[in-house]
C-alpha cells in the first residue's frame, strides 16, 4: 500500500491519501469501484471536498505539428465534509459509472498503448491537492471484442492504437477525443489498402463503428481515405457471424470510390444499422497480433498541452513519481 502525502495543502506533517480500485478491467459504460485511504498527519484537518478526475493522454494535430497532453474527460465528488483526526485512518469506498466512450486500454489482457489514469483529488484546509494518480484498464464491451476478433480471424494485424483530440463529424461522440485503432490489411485487401482504421463511439443503445482505410492509387490515380460507418446492438455481440458481418463492412469500405478530407468527413451518407442473425466465429483472433504488435509500445512522457480541459501537469503520468510517496 503506497500512501501519498498531501503536500501542497498544509505542508509537511499534513494527512496522507491512497486510492486503491477494485481488481480487473472495468467496461465501458460500467462502474468503476475502490476506496480512498485517508491517513491523518501531525494535525488534525478538516476534508471539505474529495473527488475523482479521469484522464487521458490524448495527441492532437496542428498546424506546427502533433503533441501530447493529458485530458480530463470526467469528474465526481465522492466525499468531503469530516474532520480526520491526528494520525487517524478513514476508508470511503466509492463506485462511480464511466462513460460509455471510454477508451480501451488492453485486449486480452494485452496492453494497447493507450494511458488513462484516475486522479484523487483532496481540498484540506482551504487547498485542493492532487493526492493520487493511478493507472485505469478498460477492456472492450463485447460488441467491440467481437468485432476485433472478426478483423483478426479474417487477417488484419494489429499496428497501434492512439487517443485523438477532435470530433467526428455526423456522429453522436460525446467525449472531446476518440479512439483510433490502426490495423495492417489481411492479405485479401493487401493490394487495395495500407492501412484500416477503426474506432467506436459506444451509447447505451450500442456501438458505432467507423472505419477509414488508406486506399493504395492506381496506374492513374493517387491513393485517397475512405471512409464509412455502421451501427450495432449491444445484443447483436452474440446474435451475429461477425466474420462475414466484418467482411461485408470491409468489402464496401475498400469499393467506397469517394475522398474525404482528414475526419472532419466522418459520418457522411447514412450509417448501416446491423440486424442480421447468424453465430459468432471461434478460433484464434487479434489477440495474438496485439500480443506481438503491443509490446513495443512505448508509454512516453506527456508533452505539451491540448485544449482548455487540459490537465496543467500530472507529473510523469506513471513514468515514476514516487520520491513523495510514504510506504505503509
Amino acid at each position: 500500500m503506497v500512501f501519498k502525502r498531501l503536500l501542497g495543502a498544509i505542508g509537511v506533517g499534513g494527512p496522507c491519501v491512497d486510492t486503491v480500485l477494485d481488481g480487473g478491467a472495468a467496461l465501458p459504460g460500467g462502474s468503476l469501484a475502490g476506496r480512498i485511504l485517508l491517513k491523518g498527519g501531525e494535525t488534525a484537518v478538516e476534508v471539505e471536498h474529495i473527488g475523482l478526475e479521469l484522464i487521458a493522454r490524448v495527441e492532437a494535430e496542428h498546424d506546427e505539428g502533433e503533441n501530447e497532453g493529458a485530458v480530463v474527460f470526467e469528474r465526481f465528488t465522492v466525499g468531503g465534509g469530516f474532520r480526520l483526526g491526528e494520525q487517524k485512518e478513514r476508508e470511503l469506498p466509492f463506485s462511480v459509472p464511466l462513460p460509455w466512450e471510454t477508451p480501451v486500454t488492453e485486449l486480452y489482457g494485452q496492453p494497447l498503448g493507450i494511458v488513462l489514469g484516475v486522479r484523487t483529488e483532496v481540498a484540506v484546509a482551504g487547498a485542493r491537492d492532487e493526492g493520487d494518480l493511478d493507472p485505469l484498464a478498460v477492456r472492450p464491451l463485447p460488441v467491440q471484442e467481437a468485432v476485433l476478433e472478426a478483423l483478426g480471424q479474417l487477417g488484419f494485424g494489429f499496428r497501434s492504437a492512439d487517443l485523438e483530440y477532435g470530433r467526428i463529424g455526423g456522429t453522436g461522440q460525446q467525449l472531446p477525443f476518440y479512439q483510433e485503432i490502426e490495423l495492417t490489411p489481411a492479405p485479401q485487401y493487401a493490394h487495395a489498402v495500407n492501412e484500416i482504421e477503426l474506432t467506436f463511439l459506444a451509447s447505451p443503445a450500442g456501438v458505432e463503428v467507423v472505419l477509414e482505410a488508406d486506399k493504395r492509387g492506381g496506374l492513374f490515380s493517387s491513393g485517397h481515405d475512405a471512409l464509412t460507418r455502421f451501427t450495432v446492438r449491444h445484443e447483436d455481440a452474440v446474435a451475429l457471424d461477425w466474420n462475414r458481418e466484418v467482411d461485408g463492412w470491409i468489402h464496401r469500405l475498400t469499393e467506397h470510390h469517394e475522398t474525404y478530407g482528414a475526419h472532419a468527413a466522418y459520418g457522411h451518407g447514412e450509417p448501416h444499422t446491423v440486424h442480421e442473425s447468424g453465430h459468432h466465429g471461434s478460433g484464434p483472433g487479434l489477440g495474438t497480433a496485439v500480443a506481438a504488435g503491443a509490446a513495443g509500445l512505448a508509454l512516453g512522457v506527456v508533452g505539451g498541452l491540448v485544449a482548455a480541459e487540459v490537465v496543467d501537469e500530472i507529473g510523469d503520468f506513471f513514468e515514476g513519481d514516487d520520491e513523495e510517496d510514504d510506504e505503509d
